[in-house]
């Protein structure tokens, strides 16, 4: 893909007592939600705390989507499409957060979703998503790895929110992190001893059967920024 679109990442917080309902839509709605008009490019996806992507890093009370749009006009009809009234019936509270994306490299099964605008610059907060598919016999390697870097994701400097994702229980995970400033982020891929050592380790371990790396500039935010862990999550960001 070559022309930038609009991409969305719709988050859900759900109650305890919903779980059975939510889980039914996780089966219904993947296919529902990349037929929906607009769409091209869509994941429905669970989320965790990003500690070590295993099964016992879940959140069970908050799930995501990920989308790309064709235009805007298609992404404002999603809120009325029978898949967001049934995410609006089922969740207690939401956030969607509206991204054009800056830079991409690598696949989601199979696919680059995401266009680019390699070169531009914006000087308000920046998205990152990282997804990978973990070689089975790899797995283990990894997961004894990643824990000392997402510690450190967690105290850096100028990170805003951050969480994991995943596609399934075991092996096809990755994370979202919302930084106050590109700046900020590549401060930490790039100079964070911790972050640097897994990277130069990456092509030795041979810890992905396929990875993806894409940021993004946050376009704006509706909703609550407490269901991102976002605590300031309006300043400077809505209606922009």
């Amino acid at each position: 893909m070559t022309v930038t679109a609009l991409t969305t990442l719709h988050v859900w917080r759900v109650p305890t007592r919903a779980l059975g309902r939510v889980l039914a839509r996780m089966a219904v709605d993947r296919r529902r939600l990349r037929a929906l008009p607009g769409v091209r490019f869509a994941k429905l996806l669970g989320t965790g705390n990003g500690t070590t992507f295993g099964p016992g890093d879940a959140d069970l009370t908050r799930w995501a989507a990920v989308t790309v749009w064709d235009d805007p006009a298609a992404a404002a009809a999603f809120d009325a499409s029978a898949v967001g009234r049934a995410w609006a019936r089922v969740s207690e509270s939401s956030a969607r957060v509206d991204l054009r994306p800056l830079h991409s490299r690598g696949t989601w099964s199979g696919r680059t979703p995401f266009g680019s605008e390699n070169g531009v610059k914006t000087d308000g907060p920046v998205l990152a998503l990282t997804r990978a598919r973990l070689a089975p016999a790899r797995a283990l390697t990894f997961w004894r790895a990643i824990p000392p870097v997402t510690a450190a994701l967690h105290d850096a400097d100028g990170v805003l929110s951050r969480f994991g994702i995943g596609e399934a229980p075991i092996g096809w995970q990755g994370t979202i992190s919302v930084w106050r400033s590109t700046a900020h982020l590549l401060e930490f891929a790039y100079r964070h001893p911790q972050h640097r050592a897994a990277i130069a380790r990456t092509p030795e371990a041979r810890w992905y059967a396929e990875e993806l790396f894409a940021r993004f500039a946050v376009l704006d935010l509706a909703g609550d920024p407490a269901v991102l862990g976002w605590a300031d999550g309006e300043k400077g960001i809505r209606g922009r």
